[in-house]
């Protein structure tokens, strides 16, 4: 498991290690830090349990516990982790910041290094946090940050409000266009295997057809200006598109529907880690040259610390 540094323009947060215990003891020392807490971290022994068990954290690849630094001191404490509270896999987002550090800003930033962390690095879907009901500066700090208010809840122990934030759309794909030599041939195979993974038929016009799936689309296009009527997917270009395909047995099943679809598979003497020993995937292409790669979801531990 790795816990990646972020950095921001006055913070860096960096995985917590057993070495920053009284540094995030003296954080907590001002009882202040534990009124919305069902446990006094003011309290040393305390402290250092909840320090403890935060350590043995083994969740997913990217997540975990974090401490913030300011100039090489440490002013807080962050994490992003599966909730303890919440149903399923959710992803709970919290930070907590020496109050003698407070007023500046900081809790936002570092909040936001963490979202950001969570929405690009992780490709999160979404992330969630549980506020106190009495805790308004947070739960205005969570509004500044994109997240909104879906309800209330008895959790930790005490009455909180449920957060939610979902990722923005600034920077993601819109759409790719795919120019194919022959129409009816592309819309045989990627029609049917964009379909088998959940996309929809977006657009059609006589030349041309679309697919979507979430806010980006791809469409297939026999063009009228087409310069050749093949495709390279060695030349210099598109080499191929890669899609997530599910839990491994969906792929298996994929590959194995796909040669009646107008597929072949490549590499198929390795299948399914022609791409690496940890990466389980299927490469398909179909008769006018054009690659896709199936990628296999990597089974995940979700053991909250």
């Amino acid at each position: 498991m790795t816990v990646p540094d972020l950095g921001t323009d006055r913070l860096r947060l960096r995985g917590l290690h057993a070495a920053d215990t009284e540094a995030v003891v003296r954080v907590f020392a001002d009882p202040a830090m534990s009124r919305y807490f069902e446990a006094d971290f003011s309290d040393p022994d305390q402290c250092r349990a909840s320090i403890a068990r935060r350590l043995t954290y083994t969740g997913p690849d990217g997540t975990g516990h974090w401490v913030i630094e300011r100039d090489g001191t440490v002013i807080g404490l962050a994490h992003l982790r599966p909730s303890a509270e919440l149903p399923g896999d959710l992803m709970e987002i919290g930070y907590f910041l020496d109050r003698a550090h407070g007023g500046q800003g900081l809790a936002t930033e570092a909040a936001a290094a963490l979202l950001r962390h969570g929405f690009t690095a992780l490709g999160l879907p979404a992330v969630w946090a549980l506020i106190h009901e009495s805790n308004v500066a947070s739960q205005n700090l969570a509004r500044r940050l994109g997240f909104t208010d879906v309800g209330g809840g008895e959790h930790y122990g005490a009455p909180h409000r449920v957060f939610v934030a979902l990722p923005g759309t600034a920077g993601q794909w819109h759409h790719v266009e795919v120019w194919v030599p022959d129409l009816a041939r592309a819309e045989a195979s990627f029609g049917w295997l964009l379909g088998e993974l959940g996309w929809r038929e977006h657009q059609r016009w006589p030349g041309g057809v679309s697919w979507k799936l979430g806010t980006g689309y791809l469409v297939v296009e026999q063009s009228p200006a087409l310069t050749g009527d093949h495709h390279d997917r060695c030349a210099p270009g598109l080499n191929h598109l890669a899609l997530h395909a599910g839990p491994a047995d969906r792929l298996d099943a994929l590959v194995t529907a796909a040669r009646d679809h107008g597929w072949r598979a490549l590499f198929e003497d390795r299948y399914p880690h022609a791409g690496g020993a940890d990466h389980y995937a299927a490469y398909l292409e179909n008769a006018d040259g054009f690659e896709v790669e199936l990628v296999a979801e990597s089974p995940r531990v979700t053991r909250p610390g």
